[in-house]
């Protein structure tokens, strides 16, 4: 723990490679990697380590079953990480000693009455287009599978690759893999400006103390705009509840993750059933609604009927980190210095792996390779209207 806390006094003046801002996920993954480099590198939360959107999240892998029309652009990427996901997984347990609870057993996207039939065919055919390998099940096939659906369940595409993991337990494991490696981790401590000289950023400031660094990766999710006002980065927070059931170990209501319209429910090595999640304008609002969990709630009754049994174990609200396309927004932001890797909307416990490439060779290697290219800062253009509008 002596890397932990009480750090600041000790380690001030010190000089990084890199410094990197939010522990989440994202940070994490990059300087787990970045370190296993050889770089020196300082990771700065402003909580705890995953407190953010990574603890929020259902964990789900879902490249397949997440596709929607008019996203052909980001199906590339998110399939490059999803590959990259067993051997992370696999590395990450082995180095950290600690499990992220991949379970392999697939996701299902379920229908209930024709009209929601109909659209689930419609979303069959645009991913057998995109040539994803998927299929579809008759609604007595998925019960089969799934005994605790509901009867009227009347069809399923079964997406026998997308997997999912505990998004807690791979950001302790990643936070335990970076201290191994000789990370420094700096928690309960926000960055409150980055430093600059001569047009470059040199490092970084804290309420206390004050950090230089060779680069800076802001990787701070919704929070990340606050640092940069001069470049408009156009990243804001869409809130999400979710609440989590206790499933009976004896007889677990759900094996697969469930899809439907409304939510998805991820069942947990650990017994728990998450449900999620709302997408709501809020800003930084955290609060849960009774409206939200009602919503949540009602969404799990129509397909899973069991779950009226199950206790709460606890609700939760996060802040997805959302820009203009829903997509990840990686590389130079046209500041010497500084490197984003944030807005990573739905998909940032999916993208770990993909964005922790993309940094790592940015900063060894000059330039990123694969479809992470096409996710720079640069495709909203300079002083283009995408950059405030929605925001």
């Amino acid at each position: 723990m002596d890397r932990v806390i009480n750090l600041s006094e000790r380690m001030a003046g010190t000089r990084f490679d890199v410094a990197i801002v939010g522990g989440g996920i994202i940070g994490l993954s990059i300087g787990w990697k970045l370190r296993k480099r050889g770089l020196s590198v300082a990771v700065f939360e402003r909580d705890v380590v995953g407190s953010g959107a990574t603890r929020a999240a259902t964990g789900m892998l879902a490249a397949t079953a997440e596709v929607e029309a008019g996203e052909d652009d980001l199906l590339p990427l998110t399939l490059a990480s999803q590959e990259l996901w067993p051997a992370f997984a696999r590395e990450l347990e082995d180095v950290s000693g600690l499990s992220v609870d991949y379970k392999a057993e697939g996701t299902m996207v379920v229908a209930l009455g024709r009209e929601e039939v109909d659209r689930l065919r419609f979303r069959h055919d645009l991913q057998k287009r995109l040539g994803l390998n998927t299929e579809w099940l008759s609604g007595s096939s998925a019960r089969e599978r799934e005994p605790g659906l509901r009867p009227n369940v009347s069809g399923a595409i079964l997406c026998e690759q997308d997997h999912q993991v505990d998004a807690r337990k791979v950001a302790a494991a990643l936070a335990e893999a970076f201290k191994r490696a000789g990370g420094v981790l700096f928690e309960n401590t926000p960055v409150v400006s980055l430093e600059r000289s001569g047009g470059r950023i040199t490092g970084l400031s804290t309420a206390t103390e004050t950090y230089s660094a060779g680069t800076v990766v802001l990787a701070a999710g919704a929070w990340s705009p606050e640092l940069v006002p001069e470049i408009s980065l156009p990243v804001r927070p869409l809130r999400g509840q979710s609440l989590a059931l206790r499933m009976d170990p004896r007889m677990p209501a759900l094996t697969h993750v469930i899809w439907t319209e409304q939510i998805h429910m991820a069942p947990k090595g650990d017994n728990r059933l998450i449900i999620g999640a709302t997408v709501e304008e809020r800003g930084f609002d955290k609060v849960n609604t009774a409206g939200g969990v009602f919503a949540l709630l009602e969404a799990a009754r129509r397909v899973l009927p069991s779950m009226e049994e199950l206790a709460i174990d606890e609700i939760w609200a996060g802040f997805r980190p959302t820009s203009l396309d829903d997509a990840p927004i990686f590389g130079e932001a046209g500041i010497d210095g500084l490197v984003l890797a944030t807005g990573h909307h739905r998909n940032g416990i999916l993208l770990a792996p993909v964005s922790a490439r993309a940094i790592e060779h940015l900063i060894l290697d000059g330039r990123m390779d694969g479809p992470e290219t096409g996710f720079t800062f640069q495709r909203f253009g300079k002083n283009s209207s995408r950059l405030t509008g929605g925001l």
